[in-house]
């Protein structure tokens, strides 16, 4: 089945009370993802830091996700593998919700849904994101050391945030963001 487009997502947002779910995305959501993506970060989003990780290394679509409200898709996530010092982890995004369905809790669903994903591999130990901390620092992530984590462009270092089971996490991570599996490689 093809994801309805965002017009009749928006369309369908008025009369729809119900709680966000969340799925494993197909190939058949892309379009869907796509055009969420250009509503929720415009064209500027080429230039983001975050996107030119993405080129560098690929998302791993295992770990991509839909948020449904009454089967109506509104939401999405991303993961890219990477390293940061030698430890393996992930970058979340980009995570965006459909402007008509937020405020029901789908982004943070997505976010708390995919870290859980992914963490439960035990590959990766750290889910890494740049974000607002009033949003995510609530679900548990927390501030790294300011300018430790070099990206491939400019990031306020502020935003730069962390989640990991181990509680040293947020300072052991140093140095410039590199391919998964890079501190395993001979």
């Amino acid at each position: 089945m093809i994801a309805p487009s965002l017009s009749v997502a928006a369309d369908a947002a008025p009369s729809q009370a119900g709680m966000p779910t969340v799925r494993f995305a197909t190939p058949e959501d892309d379009p869907f993802v796509e055009d969420l993506q250009a509503i929720a970060f415009g064209p500027g989003r080429f230039a983001r830091t975050a996107f030119r990780v993405r080129e560098r290394f690929p998302i791993d679509t295992s770990l991509s996700l839909i948020a449904e409200v009454n089967g109506v898709p509104c939401g999405s996530v991303w993961m890219t593998p990477i390293s940061v010092g030698g430890i393996d982890g992930y970058l979340l995004g980009p995570l965006a919700t459909h402007p008509d369905f937020r405020k029901r809790g789908a982004g943070k669903l997505l976010a708390k849904e995919v870290t859980r994903l992914a963490l439960e591999r035990g590959e990766g130990s750290f889910v890494l994101l740049v974000g607002d901390r009033d949003y995510y620092c609530p679900l548990g992530w927390v501030p790294t050391e300011l300018g430790a984590i070099e990206f491939p462009g400019p990031v306020d270092p502020t935003r730069v945030l962390v989640y990991s089971a181990d509680p040293t996490m947020a300072t052991r991570l140093k140095g410039p963001i590199k391919a998964f599996g890079a501190g395993t490689r001979s």
